[in-house]
């Protein structure tokens, strides 16, 4: 198998501090934060920013936390353009800062109490924004129908081979966190294509596990799972700290930056 590549996700858009006090919000917080999970063994982050301790699109936001991020370590950034309620240039803001990938959701699906709205127009914009600004797009998969968008932006060449995909299972409203649907997932996508898990909330540990047995890659991150164990919470070293553990433990060794930009075929 490849070597594990472990991404972290530190910060997202709904955790609060009030749910964490772990929880990283200003863009020093996230650059330190994100330096320890460097050397805990992450080698990707994906980004979101917070002005205020609220969601933000701001890309003086995005721009002071990769600065911070830079400063101390040579991950690979990875730029959220979820923005839920947002219009197209306000998702996109972050790009011109042109991180080596960003996610891309490749399609539309009810989140608890929401719904995450990507109509096929803005797919389209965000992928052409993207390769004309050579950045990988992380394809986030909530359901199966996400792979079919994403190889017919490929046909329409607006993204390249090999693609890479992000699983996100388990979350409420979506895909659940099973076995099978994750065999399911990777079973569908295009020979030669990269992809990691995201377990939302209880499902990170075992999905993740899941996920090196089967040789694809994981996500770990207060974004995701704000507990270590039941009623023991967490902070984003602890959760790199654990998974990179458990891959080492069952013979996996895990990815430097450098070793994962050759593996997702990075610039």
């Amino acid at each position: 198998m490849e070597k594990l590549i472990v991404t972290v996700a530190p910060t997202g858009s709904v955790p609060a501090r009030k749910d964490n006090p772990s929880l990283p919000l200003t863009p020093e917080e996230i650059g330190r934060d994100v330096y320890e999970c460097f050397r805990a063994g992450a080698s990707v982050v994906h980004i979101h920013a917070r002005k205020n301790g609220m969601p933000t699109s701001d890309v003086s936001a995005f721009s002071e936390i990769v600065s911070e991020i830079k400063e101390r370590c040579d991950v690979i950034i990875q730029i959220s353009t979820g923005g839920r309620g947002r219009e197209g240039e306000e998702r996109a803001s972050g790009l011109a800062l042109k991180p080596e990938m960003a996610s891309l959701t490749c399609g539309s699906v009810n989140f608890p109490t929401i719904a995450y709205v990507n109509e096929p127009s803005l797919i389209e914009f965000l992928s052409e924004r993207m390769r004309n600004l050579g950045i990988k797009p992380e394809i986030e998969v909530f359901d199966t129908s996400m792979i079919q968008n994403a190889i017919t932006l490929q046909e329409k060449g607006l993204i390249a081979p090999p693609l890479h995909f992000n699983f996100v299972l388990g979350l409420r409203g979506a895909l659940p966190a099973t076995p099978k649907n994750l065999l399911h997932l990777v079973e569908s996508i295009p020979l030669g294509s990269t992809w990691t898990v995201s377990g939302i909330e209880r499902h990170q540990l075992p999905m993740n596990v899941l996920s090196i047995i089967m040789g694809g890659h994981v996500r770990v991150g207060l974004e995701d799972n704000i507990y270590y164990a039941k009623d023991t919470l967490a902070t984003n070293v602890m959760l790199v700290q654990r998974i990179v553990r458990v891959a080492r433990e069952v013979g996996r060794e895990v990815a430097t930056p450098q070793e994962a930009r050759r593996i997702l075929n990075l610039r």
